[in-house]
């Protein structure tokens, strides 16, 4: 049997992808879940998202099976449901509107900017920074926190950890959003200023 055979049989070939998948199909039954005012239960199907996550990326390590469409879908996943997810608690008056609206802006903010490079230059490869992964790790750790709160509402210590979260995603998405735009205008100077170098080498100057 030669090697592309065996991929096709390799049932877990596709598995960091499929965990992908499956944390989008949650996000309808977690929304679900909240508007229902079921809290308990949509605080373990953000788990079991939480779980997807961390396996997809393990796998995609462990099998060597690092994709082209897994690097574009994992970050679309990630996004499509936190914002949701801050969405749909804003509404039921449990996510603050100030925090709501910095990780929209940011989020808005990058896809236009990506969206322009990508037209402007072709660029396709925009690696996440350590500031953004730190903002997304608080988002998550945001979201739990607020759905723990309503699960257990006597704790107080959960009250205090749902404040330090939301403060930390505050400041994360301040921090990784001008770290992104410095990035890009760093970026941005040195095309153009290769780009200026190139055409003179052209016309000779």
């Amino acid at each position: 049997m030669d090697e592309g055979s065996s991929r096709r049989l390799n049932p877990l070939r596709s598995a960091p992808n499929l965990l992908t998948l499956l944390r989008i199909c949650l996000a309808p039954f977690l929304v679900a879940a909240i508007l229902d005012g079921h809290y308990a239960l949509s605080f373990v199907l953000f788990l079991a998202a939480g779980i997807t996550d961390a396996l997809d990326g393990t796998l995609a390590r462990v099998l060597k099976q690092r994709s082209t469409f897994g690097a574009y879908l994992d970050p679309v996943a990630d996004k499509l449901l936190l914002s949701t997810l801050f969405l749909v608690l804003l509404y039921k008056g449990l996510m603050p509107v100030t925090v709501t609206v910095l990780v929209f802006g940011r989020d808005v903010g990058i896809l236009l900017v990506s969206a322009l490079l990508y037209a402007a230059a072709g660029r396709r490869e925009f690696h996440p920074s350590l500031w953004g992964k730190a903002n997304t790790l608080a988002q998550i750790v945001a979201v739990a926190a607020v759905l723990l709160r309503k699960v257990t509402p006597n704790w107080y210590w959960i009250a205090a950890f749902r404040a330090v979260a939301l403060d930390a995603t505050i400041v994360l998405t301040i921090i990784s959003g001008l770290h992104y735009a410095w990035t890009v205008s760093r970026r941005g100077g040195t095309a153009a200023a290769n780009g200026s170098q190139t055409s003179n080498h052209q016309t000779g100057k």
